[in-house]
């Protein structure tokens, strides 16, 4: 398989913007029109995501044992939508008439055995991850039982599963409400489910944003919700091992995994007496968006987490001012800690860069990475302080 070539033909077809989704999903549906209802009734949302996801996974189909945990995370993730075996062929043939119609000329058989070995490789791998996952619900059923809006574009959702949910924290899983059919968002709780089985998340109100707009404005006690299955690792603790000392930075709501990881952390102190020390640094636009402040004060006088806040774009603000990434390098050496960063997709990489360059171990350094190919809203603001829903991953053929 020459990788390269696969690397190179799309970015050559990538470069045709909405026009490849575009032909895409005309194909699709026009081919396989039952697999219309998977999808939300809007496509406005929808059609950058095909290319977002593919260019990560063919961009790694040298290296699949890099992302292949991401890989099987889409194929049980995508139970939820009615997804079944039989439909990858039917993306697959789509996929590479899309590609033949970019390409033109370029497309030769060599280049179509090659997409094509792509494909089959990551589409086995989904489908093998969808059926070890069978005994499990493909999603579960809830009910809203509190919401709170919290300043003027961040609110919170309780929500509690009917049946137990085995989610850790730090792992993400979609929501799809009542007023927005087939829009699945994919959300954080600030915690493990409680003695009651209820879980909070926090929402960010996205300019412009179909899903975000209608959980704050609309949602209310009583309505039934739908969640996908819990997915990603790279935000959790591991059960059986000795905890790390933590680093932990977030921008905007992109604290909700984290604040889980805190609370997983005061659960293991006041359990056993010991813990991991942690360091949170919070990074927010303007002052009035340091909205966790209910759930930052239940810790304010443990002596085992050390807590600091900046503000990137208030320079009358009286506290540490930045982007959160550079502060929190700046109060570095982080020798023997682990850092776990979450927010925008450009708030992870700047803080990212900001803390190898501290001399932090790339090794030591985690963040989610499902980023590219699902975020909250198509318009999701993109400055390194901004803020962002939470790890946004999953989704795909039927979202």
């Amino acid at each position: 398989m020459d990788t390269d070539a696969l690397k190179r033909s799309w970015a050559q077809v990538a470069a045709h913007g909405d026009a490849v989704p575009g032909y895409f999903y005309a194909h699709l549906f026009l081919a396989h029109p039952e697999v219309r209802d998977m999808f939300p009734v809007t496509m406005a949302a929808q059609r950058d995501r095909l290319v977002r996801a593919l260019g990560r996974m063919v961009s790694n189909v040298d290296d699949v044992g890099s992302v292949v945990g991401y890989i099987q995370d889409l194929g049980r993730d995508h139970r939820k939508f009615g997804t079944l075996g039989d439909h990858y062929p039917a993306v697959g043939a789509s996929l590479l008439a899309t590609l033949k119609h970019f390409l033109g000329d370029r497309w030769t058989p060599e280049l179509a055995d090659d997409w094509a070995a792509a494909y089959g490789l990551i589409a086995t791998t989904m489908v093998t991850a969808a059926e070890e996952a069978e005994s499990e619900p493909a999603n579960w059923s809830g009910e809203v039982v509190a919401t709170e809006r919290r300043t003027m574009d961040v609110g919170t959702i309780t929500i509690r599963p009917d049946t137990e949910y085995a989610y850790r924290p730090g792992q993400s899983f979609a929501v799809e409400i009542p007023q927005r059919p087939r829009q699945w968002r994919y959300l954080s709780p600030t915690h493990a489910p409680r003695e009651d089985g209820t879980m909070t998340f926090h929402v960010q109100l996205v300019a412009g944003g179909q899903v975000s707009g209608a959980m704050l404005r609309d949602v209310q006690a009583g309505d039934r919700v739908r969640l996908g299955p819990p997915i990603g690792d790279a935000l959790t603790l591991p059960p059986d091992e000795e905890w790390p000392n933590l680093l932990l930075v977030a921008g905007g709501t992109g604290l909700a995994p984290l604040l889980a990881v805190i609370d997983q952390v005061a659960a293991r102190h006041a359990d056993v007496g010991y813990g991991p020390t942690v360091a949170l640094y919070h990074g927010v636009r303007h002052p009035w968006n340091f909205y966790a402040r209910p759930e930052l004060e239940k810790y304010a006088d443990a002596q085992w987490l050390i807590m600091r806040q900046a503000v990137s774009d208030d320079p009358s603000y009286p506290g540490l001012q930045g982007p959160v990434g550079d502060v929190a390098a700046a109060d570095g050496p982080w020798d023997g800690f682990t850092a776990m960063v979450c927010g925008s997709p450009a708030m992870v990489e700047h803080a990212t860069a900001a803390l190898l360059r501290s001399g932090l171990d790339a090794a030591r350094l985690r963040s989610e990475n499902y980023e590219h190919p699902y975020s909250q809203e198509s318009n999701e603001p993109s400055d390194p302080a901004s803020a962002r829903e939470v790890i946004q991953p999953g989704a795909g053929l039927g979202n």
